[in-house]
């Protein structure tokens, strides 16, 4: 991979790791609902006006839209706000990996190897262990709240996986038309009407969140990590985005100043470790068979 890919995929993973504290900033100012609305206006628009539609129904669309965007982030923003740590987030959000595999068995028919249900596994166990930590603390609420997120977030890879191949940026512009209305209709219900009210007084770190959240995360997230795929196969692009853990983790240290605990670092480590051996336990397995 020339330098100039690799850089730019080290910024896609970098800035997928620092949106999880723009986001932590974010729903300190705007309610998290609101926020989503936010992002995803943001995203569709003027992309929309740019970029033509893919070629997939409006079926898909919707559902990818309503799977990403009304559940995914309104379960991810509503638990930051609610005491989830950024760092962590950025972490359990990669559970994702493990149940989209689930899916893809039962929905797809697809079979997993050993040492994707090995690091599923591994993975799991690490979750339980930070369960245990946030058992009966106030974060727990919001830990399964992310783990939900992340099971949606797999959900809308099967419907991604339906569609296709497809320009993966066109798809989520045009998805991101899906989003705003409903989110606001829940913000109206169950934020009120002061949460509009907050945007009179929103400050220009708000105000940067709520940009970078829609432009940096998603439209030059999503579009660099498009390019890249368009440049190389999957399984050379797709294990940098083991670095969005590592990059969330850090920035929450750095810009939030979020300690984490022994038990919180552990079940960390097991999650990591199981990611790590679901992407890279069939390539060292299949160089180890193959012939000499």
């Amino acid at each position: 991979m020339p330098l100039r890919d690799l850089a730019l995929a080290l910024a896609v993973v970098t800035i997928w790791g620092l949106n999880f504290v723009a986001i932590k900033w974010g729903v300190s100012e705007v309610p998290p609902f609101l926020l989503t609305a936010l992002r995803y206006l943001g995203c569709a628009l003027p992309a929309v006006l740019f970029i033509r539609r893919p070629a997939v129904s409006w079926g898909l669309l919707i559902a990818y839209g309503l799977t990403v965007g009304v559940v995914q982030f309104g379960l991810l923003f509503s638990a930051v706000q609610l005491g989830m740590p950024a760092g962590l987030a950025s972490l359990v959000m990669q559970m994702q990996v493990f149940f989209t595999m689930v899916l893809a068995v039962s929905l797809l028919g697809e079979r997993p190897g050993p040492f994707q249900i090995g690091g599923a596994l591994v993975a799991l166990g690490g979750l339980a262990v930070i369960g245990v930590e946030q058992m009966g603390g106030a974060v727990l609420l919001p830990l399964l709240m992310t783990v939900a997120a992340s099971l949606f977030w797999a959900v809308s890879n099967i419907i991604t996986k339906r569609a296709g191949k497809v320009d993966m940026l066109a798809f989520v512009v045009w998805g991101s038309l899906v989003p705003p209305i409903p989110m606001l209709v829940l913000s109206w219900l169950f934020e009120g009407p002061q949460a509009y009210a907050a945007l009179a007084h929103i400050s220009a770190l708000g105000i940067g969140s709520v940009l970078f959240i829609a432009y940096g995360s998603t439209l030059f997230g999503y579009g660099g990590w498009a390019i890249l795929l368009g440049r190389y196969p999957a399984s050379t692009v797709a294990p940098f985005s083991l670095l969005v853990p590592v990059a969330g983790f850090a920035s929450a240290m750095l810009l939030l100043g979020e300690a984490v605990s022994m038990l919180e670092m552990l079940g960390s480590l097991l999650i990591f470790a199981g990611l790590v051996l679901n992407v890279f336990g069939p390539r060292v397995l299949a160089r180890w068979r193959s012939p000499k």
